[in-house]
């Protein structure tokens, strides 16, 4: 749906109205698109020690793709330059006092930054085993960023990439994240860090095409965000199996037939949802490599007037189908290879929402279940991660009264609702053989949303 208020302020009387009044002004986000550079303007590289080099020389490098980047490591830029991101390594940081130095260099460069520029924190874990000023100093990085994040404007985004201790910055998921956080696939994440807990993952041979000959399995793909899912996974190479219940079979196939990929009518409530699944892929497609669970419903009410249908249907599908249907992926032989699964979860079941103890719960399920299940898929080099979009611009949304539909687009850093699209690219992120490393964490696609962690 489109965001009349977005278009109003950025343009002509609107623009000049929106200045005068000091209404919020948020700007249209730079979105991915095939053949884009990585990032549009110079990079600089802020920090001290072996992390901060490292990152440096790897960006010099084109971050793992030979892409030409200008890479900057004195914060002072030249008349006229913007750029485009801001790197902070914060790796070797052993007292919060190491702080001042490289984040009050990055302060003086804030009204350098690009529009739709990226800010990314480069740090490592606040572990209990830490000295108490070392890990005082570490939690203190993030605790910036995520304020920081809330100053930014003009659709620029702050995030972080955390990385185990006994793990090399430049290790394969940790370019992963980099480049991930400085793409345009990220425009809707801010706020948020990705942890790279284990040295995995393997690098692709062509970076705009990461899931090249990998077959991937995305429920309730017929419309919205599902479609979306599928369309961008077969955008970097994936052939899809969309699956979808048979009231949406027209549907489903329109979307399986614009990815050239196969669509599977499946209520995935029945007991043998996931052997029709594998069947389906490894079949048509001698494969399963990638199970993005998005299918999802909604019963709203309060408690006080849920009756047991509203409840048991949301669990069912939401949660319910999904524990069943990875026991059977976890398994079945064919699903053996570095598999990946995403499942959608829902940043109402991280801060709740009025009307949806129901939808909490399934969603607040989803992440402990991914966080579960990542050491179930270890031994064969897998992954199980969440996504957990904010307020997304859907047909569902679009039905909120227009006054909770406006608040609820505001209430967030870049003032703004999402796109499926940028559920999606974080999605395909997670599913990459480069994100081999990352398992187990619920990323938020909510521009910084005001209400949670």
């Amino acid at each position: 749906m489109a965001d009349k208020y977005t278009s109003f302020v950025n343009n002509g009387f609107g623009k000049t109205l929106a200045k005068k009044l000091g209404l919020p002004q948020p700007v249209a986000l730079r979105r991915y698109a095939p053949g884009q550079p990585l990032v549009g303007g110079p990079v600089l590289v802020l920090g001290s020690g072996a992390d901060a080099d490292a990152v440096a020389g790897l960006l010099l490098d084109g971050a793992g793709s030979g892409e030409l980047i200008d890479v900057r490591r004195q914060p002072l830029s030249p008349t006229g330059t913007k750029w485009a991101a801001v790197i902070v390594a914060l790796t070797s940081v052993n007292t919060p006092e190491d702080l001042s130095d490289p984040l009050l260099a990055l302060g003086s460069q804030l009204r350098e930054i690009a529009r739709c520029g990226r800010i990314i924190f480069v740090t490592r874990p606040a572990s209990a085993e830490l000295p108490p000023a070392q890990a005082a100093a570490r939690q203190g990085a993030l605790g910036a960023m995520r304020s920081l994040a809330k100053e930014l404007r003009a659709g620029a985004t702050a995030n972080a990439v955390m990385i185990s201790d006994d793990i090399p910055a430049t290790s394969t998921s940790a370019v992963s994240a980099l480049r991930f956080f400085l793409s345009a696939r990220s425009a809707f994440v801010d706020g948020q860090v990705v942890t790279v807990s284990r040295e995995a993952g393997e690098a692709p041979a062509d970076w705009a095409r990461p899931l090249a000959g990998k077959v991937a399995v995305v429920t309730g793909a017929a419309q919205g965000i599902g479609a979306a899912i599928a369309h961008t996974l077969a955008r970097d190479g994936a052939t899809v199996v969309a699956v979808d219940v048979p009231a949406a079979g027209e549907a489903l196939a329109q979307v399986a037939n614009k990815v050239n990929g196969t669509a599977l009518q499946l209520d995935i409530t029945t007991p043998d949802a996931g052997q029709q699944i594998i069947e389906h892929a490894v079949t048509r497609h001698g494969s399963l490599d990638i199970v993005i669970h998005n299918a999802g419903i909604t019963r709203d009410k309060l408690l006080a007037n849920m009756d047991a249908a509203k409840w048991d249907s949301v669990i069912a599908v939401n949660i319910a189908a999904q524990l069943r249907m990875n026991e059977t992926f976890l398994a079945s032989e064919h699903f053996r290879n570095a598999p990946r699964i995403v499942s959608l979860a829902s940043t109402s079941g991280i801060a709740g929402n009025r009307g949806q103890t129901n939808y909490g719960a399934s969603k607040a399920g989803v992440i402990a279940m991914a966080a579960a299940t990542a050491p179930l898929l270890a031994a064969c080099g897998g992954t199980a991660n969440a996504v957990a979009p904010g307020f997304i611009e859907t047909k569902m949304t679009a039905k909120i009264p227009f006054a909770t539909r406006e608040v609820a687009r505001r209430l967030n850093s870049l003032q703004q609702g999402g796109q499926p699209v940028d559920v999606a690219e974080a999605i395909a992120f997670l599913a990459s053989p480069a994100s081999g490393g990352i398992t187990g964490i619920t990323l938020r696609v909510c521009g910084q949303n005001m209400v949670g962690a």
